[in-house]
């Protein structure tokens, strides 16, 4: 895959979410990828996940998405700090995606944004007797690898649709996250 930075072409979105943030990374990682994932305009949705581990959160795990219009991407952890950061690199594109890119990287950072953001040990995450007033910062950055001469392409793909159903997804995420927040033992 050519991950080569310079070449990159992404968009960065967060916002600050009323969980703290154990919960926050656990919702978004843990929950399957097909309830957060929705079409998009010309982006498909996930529809499908093969090669699931138990848990999603063991650097070296992969497993292949399933798109809705036929495609698939494997998906790849390559960093795992619970609570504080995700990253997995994206690689076998098929489909559309497959003519346009040799790869993508996802980074997931989760910051304790607000008085209850830690647990009682100062840690990230966990459960203080003041968790519902708990907030979380999440910072959520997806960049693509285009391949020679479809740069023009994704930066269009990107700009137009990507960045706007990034924001969409997290929106949703973060609605999960606040609602399983809120119950005791979620």
């Amino acid at each position: 895959m050519t991950t080569n930075p310079r070449r990159a072409i992404g968009y960065t979105t967060e916002l600050v979410v009323g969980a703290v943030a154990l919960r926050s990374w656990t919702v978004a990682l843990q929950t399957p990828p097909t309830e957060f994932y929705p079409r998009f305009g010309p982006l498909p949705a996930v529809i499908g996940v093969v090669g699931q581990p138990k848990t999603w959160d063991v650097v070296g795990y992969t497993r292949t998405l399933r798109l809705s219009d036929g495609g698939t991407v494997v998906e790849t952890i390559t960093q795992s700090e619970p609570g504080a950061f995700f990253a997995y690199d994206l690689s076998r594109f098929t489909g559309i995606l497959g003519r346009l890119v040799s790869g993508g990287r996802a980074e997931w950072t989760f910051t304790p944004a607000g008085p209850a953001g830690s647990d009682a040990s100062g840690g990230p995450g966990g459960s203080s007797p003041h968790a519902e007033s708990a907030t979380t910062n999440i910072r959520w950055q997806y960049r693509f690898f285009p391949l020679p001469g479809r740069a023009f392409v994704v930066r269009a793909i990107v700009g137009l649709f990507w960045a706007p159903y990034m924001k969409r997804v997290l929106s949703v995420i973060a609605a999960a996250a606040e609602a399983r927040g809120s119950r005791p033992h979620d």
